[in-house]
C-alpha cells in the first residue's frame, strides 16, 4: 500500500499552541467517533504516527484529559480550551489530530466522514472496530 504522507501546521484557537503534524496516511484516515467524549467534542480527526506531532510553541499551555481506562490522552490548550490532538486508546502508537486545528483545513472540506463505533470500543469488546455510519456535509446552494 502506498502511503500518502502529508505534513501540516496547525494551532489552537488563541494561537498559544502551534504544532506540525505528519499525517501518516494523509486525509485517508479521516473519521469521527461515537464514544461519549468524542460525541460531545464533535471533532473530525486524522492520524499521525508516534513522533508525528511536533510542538512548535506552547507546550506549557497544553493540558491533558483522560477518562475511562486512562489510556487515551487528550490534549487541549489551557487558555482557549481547544482540543488539538489525542493519543489513541486502540493503538497508542497513533495520534488523532483535530482537522479544524490544521491551517487551511476545515471539517467541512470533506463531503463524507466515516464514523466509528467508539461506544463499543474494540479494546472493550475484543472485536474489530465497527463503522457506525457516515457524517455528510451538503453545502447549501
Amino acid at each position: 500500500m502506498v502511503r500518502d504522507t502529508i505534513v501540516r501546521t496547525g494551532q489552537c484557537h488563541c494561537g498559544a499552541v502551534r504544532f506540525e503534524a505528519t499525517l501518516s496516511d494523509g486525509f485517508n484516515s479521516i473519521r469521527r467517533c461515537t464514544c461519549s467524549y468524542c460525541r460531545m467534542r464533535g471533532a473530525v480527526v486524522v492520524m499521525a504516527e508516534m513522533g508525528g506531532i511536533k510542538l512548535l510553541q506552547g507546550e506549557d499551555a497544553l493540558t491533558t484529559y483522560r477518562f475511562h481506562t486512562g489510556s487515551a490522552q487528550h490534549f487541549f490548550c489551557s487558555h482557549c480550551g481547544i482540543y488539538t490532538h489525542h493519543q489513541r486508546r486502540s493503538d497508542t502508537t497513533l495520534y488523532a489530530v483535530n482537522v479544524a486545528c490544521l491551517d487551511g483545513i476545515s471539517p467541512f472540506d470533506f463531503a463524507e466522514v466515516p464514523v466509528v463505533d467508539g461506544v463499543n470500543h474494540t479494546n472493550d469488546t475484543g472485536k474489530p472496530t465497527r463503522r457506525a455510519g457516515t457524517l455528510r456535509f451538503i453545502p447549501a446552494d
